[in-house]
């Protein structure tokens, strides 16, 4: 299991930041932001191969599901 940030949203930001960097802004001068957007990621293979059960309640929230 893992819940964290949404890589393409902390990508985006990443290019956000560079584009204003290219025009000029100063990096200290840039805001710092924090991710809104989280995943929560089950694999369930690997789960399986450890002998660990994983509860459905867990199963309907998580954003993905890896089989």
């Amino acid at each position: 299991m893992s819940y964290g940030t949404d890589a393409a949203a902390t990508y985006h930001q990443v290019g956000v930041y560079t584009g204003s960097i290219l025009k000029g802004a100063k990096p200290a001068d840039l805001p710092v932001v924090q991710s809104t957007k989280f995943e929560f990621v089950i694999n369930l293979k690997t789960a399986r191969a450890l002998g660990i059960e994983v509860p459905s309640g867990l199963l309907s929230i998580a954003d993905e599901v890896i089989e």
